[in-house]
């Protein structure tokens, strides 16, 4: 069929936001249960006020009634609200923050006293005493963020009783105990440390009996405070404690031996390669033993803007590489010694459930599980996907590089008219050192079958680029992210790419990339022609001011002081000072509930671009925190920035 020609930006798509909202997944995180193997999952539900529920994957069912949401808010993004063992569910519900206990077949049965100041997550079950729980208490008697405490407690879900087991730290995580019980083992940091700049692994032997449990000859085993981030960890055998470090400038496996008591490199030579993430929500999870005897690990490691998948022997040190279509994969979770299950995305077909079986540690073979298994089609012809290219560009001024993924305009029924260059946006993520992964976006689809390119930036400062450059932001945010953006847009429209129409390029972000957005329409006015900033950021001291304890003192890092020691950066660097620097038209989407990034943030820049008579949008989406969980708030989000882009451009119809 012959292609009609017509400009970029006005094409006629199939991805609607109908579309969007009924396809992709909605799956937050994976468990399965180490005893009868079972997998299940946490689903989004959009349609339903945006509650999270756990389904039983293999066959679709809910475990949990509509009155339930399994979420948690420990560090306001939350993660591993529930945990299966045995049969036996126990989950965090959000409206309460109480655990609950789900035999089958019987109701939710509350496991911890009412105490609305509670937050639970991470529940990990004593493999003897199995009524005993070990998980992270965030406790919000005192509300402020310096009062809030975090500690690891011991759940009796027999006598529903909570008790104090480890304590001191600021933050905890990732509890996991030995296969025979003997020994327990997790992460902790301290302020100002993120656990991805400075964590500690903690390794103690348990003392349990019918009622409590206690812990002994505590010792710290890998990571340092400000210099080496040492987490995941995860028991391989009753002896052999995995967990990555970056020590050596990128996150590698490691292990500690309880007999021998030291720590030390899995591979035989560091590879310049992450194996994990930035634990930003608690579930994430990028690698897992594959047996109990500490033999053999499977992980994902990121390379050139994609992940890739190894097999590693934790005895010789090898590792090799397995052939995989998935270029994103997250929550890599044992099922059996030979089999793991993880979310998977492809390039070219939606995120999947994805069971990988390693056959006597041969080829792996994936096979996509659950009831979206067999819709392994998109809505749409796959001629429809715009493939990803990535490109390392190069400050001319400083020489340090920065890395983007770019996607061209892509529609199988329409050629734009010769000569014309695409409309571009140019998506800068959160984090700020988070990073944008390749795999198939319908939120990027939305824009490339409408015949506008797409770029994924990510700066430096962004994870996945090993420790140096993701420390490029330490007391340069709003220096070396907004620097980075303006070259990708100034060398993406000009030789020797030309891939883009400079005078139509708009900059979306959300959250520390909506901060982004303001800044850089602040500090390079023309830069751009257009900007969204979703629940950003405009006033650092603000910021500092009011947010909650996990991100407390992050910024301070970022910024390189206090507000008090250097009152003048702050200054320098909050978007709402510099408003009358604008020039380009601004959206601006907020949530009202947003307890990370408050609306005060949005109302301030709001407030001074209006009072100079500049053109912005403002939009406060009810009920809504940091992001958009509730369906009609998503299409409206979807439909007002598009609407926005082809107003100022000039693309309506």
């Amino acid at each position: 069929m012959a292609k009609s020609t017509a400009p970029y930006g006005t094409w006629t798509s199939p991805v609607t936001p109908e579309v969007i909202l009924k396809s992709g997944s909605k799956v937050d995180e994976l468990l399965a249960d180490p005893i009868t193997s079972t997998i299940y999952h946490i689903e989004r539900r959009p349609a339903e006020a945006g509650r999270t529920v756990i389904v039983k994957t293999e066959i679709g069912e809910d475990v949990v009634g509509k009155e339930w949401n399994v979420r948690t808010g420990v560090h306001e993004y939350g993660g591993t609200p529930a945990t299966a063992y045995d049969g036996i569910i126990y989950f965090s519900n959000l409206e309460d923050g109480r655990v609950y206990r789900l035999i089958a077949g019987q109701e939710p049965e509350a496991v911890t006293p009412e105490n609305k100041n509670h937050r639970f997550a991470q529940l990990a079950v004593h493999p003897k005493k199995t009524h005993l729980l070990v998980a992270i208490l965030e406790d919000h008697t005192k509300p402020q963020p310096a009062d809030v405490v975090n500690t690891l407690v011991v759940i009796d879900t027999n006598e529903k009783t909570v008790s104090p087991l480890i304590s001191g730290a600021d933050f905890y995580s990732h509890p996991t105990f030995t296969p025979d019980g003997t020994h327990i083992a997790w992460q902790q940091w301290f302020h100002p440390d993120m656990s991805w700049e400075g964590c500690e692994i903690g390794v103690a032997e348990v003392r349990v009996d019918t009622a409590s449990i206690k812990v002994v000859n505590t010792k710290t085993v890998a990571g340092r405070p400000l210099d080496v981030s040492a987490t995941y960890p995860v028991w391989a055998s009753n002896d052999l404690l995995l967990f990555v470090s970056d020590e050596h400038g990128y996150w590698n496996p490691w292990t500690y031996s309880v007999s021998s008591g030291k720590a030390s490199a899995v591979l035989s030579k560091p590879v310049d390669e992450d194996f994990a993430e930035p634990g930003w929500r608690l579930g994430w999870r990028f690698g897992t033993p594959l047996d109990s005897e500490g033999k053999y690990a499977i992980y994902t490691a990121l390379r050139e803007g994609r992940n890739v998948l190894y097999l590693i022997s934790l005895r010789t040190g090898t590792l090799e590489e397995l052939e995989s279509p998935y270029v994103h994969i997250n929550y890599v979770t044992r099922v059996t010694h030979d089999a793991v299950v993880f979310q998977g995305r492809r390039n070219d077909g939606e995120e999947s459930t994805v069971l990988c079986n390693i056959k006597e540690y041969a080829k792996p073979k994936f096979t996509s599980i659950g009831p979206r298994a067999n819709k392994d089609e998109l809505p749409f012809d796959r001629a429809y996907v715009s493939v990803p290219q990535s490109f390392v560009l190069k400050d001319p001024e400083t020489g340090e590089p920065s890395h983007v993924i770019y996607y061209p305009p892509t529609n199988p029924e329409f050629a734009a008219p010769d000569g014309e260059k695409p409309p571009a946006i140019f998506n800068v993520h959160g984090g700020p050192t988070s990073r944008t992964s390749q795999g198939l976006s319908y939120q990027r689809l939305f824009y490339t079958t409408r015949g506008w390119a797409w770029v994924d930036v990510n700066y430096g400062g962004s994870n996945g680029y090993g420790r140096k450059y993701s420390k490029r932001l330490e007391g340069r945010w709003g220096i070396t992210d907004v620097r980075d953006t303006v070259v990708a847009v100034k060398q993406l429209s000009s030789e020797p790419y030309s891939l883009v129409d400079h005078q139509r390029t708009a900059v979306t972000g959300g959250s520390a990339g909506g901060y982004t957005v303001l800044k850089t329409l602040c500090s390079c006015p023309d830069a751009f022609a257009a900007g969204t900033s979703s629940y950003g950021i405009s006033d650092f001291f603000k910021l500092a001011e009011f947010t909650h304890k996990f991100e407390s003192q992050y910024l301070f890092k970022l910024v390189g002081g206090t507000p008090e020691q250097v009152p003048d950066v702050y200054k320098e660097r909050s978007p709402v000072f510099l408003a009358g620097n604008i020039k380009a038209p601004l959206l601006v989407l907020q949530g009202s509930e947003d307890a990370v990034v408050p609306p005060n943030q949005a109302e301030g820049i709001v407030e001074n671009i209006r009072k100079r008579g500049g053109r912005v949008e403002y939009t406060v989406f009810q009920g809504e925190g940091h992001g958009w969980r509730k369906e009609e708030n998503i299409r409206a989000a979807l439909e007002k920035e598009l609407a926005f882009y082809e107003d100022v451009f000039g693309l309506r119809k």
